[in-house]
């Protein structure tokens, strides 16, 4: 499995970002975050301890259907198929057909967040001073 490098900013810095980027101020690197989430409280939400605990069921069991996992969790379909759904927006799980079923499957094993704890906004530079003659 892979490791899933998630960043937390919300829309304003993403927007500043892409505008950067797009600009050429600034160029992306490798090592930044594939998936963005706008809030710490979304972050925990999505890979909260039951979220994280029916990743663990889905590697372990591989559910052939949302059924099995269903039967794996004891939790409801319908509640199953919305975090699922948001699950796959963010690349934490894929849903494949097997016939008229859906089987979840896990995408990466580990995850890890890249937090700023100050902005990440670029101050704009200073002209450098020159001496006169």
């Amino acid at each position: 499995m892979t490791t899933l490098k998630i960043g937390i900013a919300d829309t304003e810095e993403m927007k500043a970002r892409t505008l950067r980027i797009a600009r050429g101020e600034e160029k992306p690197s490798a090592d930044d975050p594939k998936v963005w989430f706008i809030s710490t409280e979304s972050f925990s939400k999505v890979l909260s301890a039951s979220n994280r605990d029916m990743l663990r069921l889905i590697a372990e069991n591989e559910p052939d259907s949302l059924d099995a996992l269903a039967e794996l969790t004891g939790r409801a379909k319908s509640n199953l198929s919305r975090t699922l759904k948001a699950m796959t927006s963010y690349g934490l799980v894929r849903m494949e057909r097997s016939g008229k079923k859906l089987a979840p499957k896990l995408i990466h094993d580990r995850v890890v967040l890249e937090l700023a704890l100050t902005s990440s906004r670029r101050k704009p530079s200073r002209p450098k001073e020159t001496a006169h003659e």
